[in-house]
């Protein structure tokens, strides 16, 4: 993708385009809209945060609750699938499934929302050193840090998107 044609697309192909970089919350896309043009990826990347930001806490909460549980097999986006699969949470062992979806179920019922990691480069063994020391954490602490974890998964999204790393 090229950023300068999605700036001069109309308002329902931007999203179509950039709906899925914020976990089934089409929304943030759709607010960004209104902030065209970008002159760089990591302007709109900075755009699309600042609106998360600003947003409701329903808001928020809800952009949360759109992605999934580490390492299940429920129906994920294509995205999370290979999110997931790079860092090996297709692969774990009985014992390490056992653990993650016990540690997964105690962290959804401590916060009410599901553990945030931004996977790429990590392995199933950084994720389950994160999630058993983010689980003791207050929940203002760790409802911050899932929306800084999902701004880096919207990073990683939107440089596979344009070809660009950071």
């Amino acid at each position: 993708m090229i950023l300068a044609d999605l700036n001069v697309r109309d308002r329902a192909a931007f999203v179509a385009a950039l709906g899925w970089i914020f976990e089934d919350s089409p929304w943030v896309a759709d607010r960004a809209w209104e902030r065209r043009p970008f002159g760089s990826v990591d302007s709109l990347h900075a755009a699309m945060t600042q609106i998360v930001a600003e947003a409701t806490e329903a808001e928020q909460l809800a952009l949360l609750r759109a992605h999934p549980d580490l390492g299940t097999r429920a129906r994920v986006s294509d995205a999370s699938a290979g999110e997931q699969r790079a860092a090996g949470l297709d692969r774990l062992t009985p014992d390490e499934c056992a653990r993650l979806r016990q540690l997964n179920d105690e962290y959804r019922s401590r916060f009410g929302f599901p553990f945030l990691f931004a996977v790429k480069g990590s392995t199933k063994h950084d994720v389950l050193a994160a999630l058993e020391s983010r689980v003791m954490r207050t929940r203002a602490d760790e409802f911050g840090e899932a929306l800084e974890q999902v701004y880096k998964i919207a990073t990683f999204r939107l440089e596979e998107l344009f070809g660009t790393t950071r």
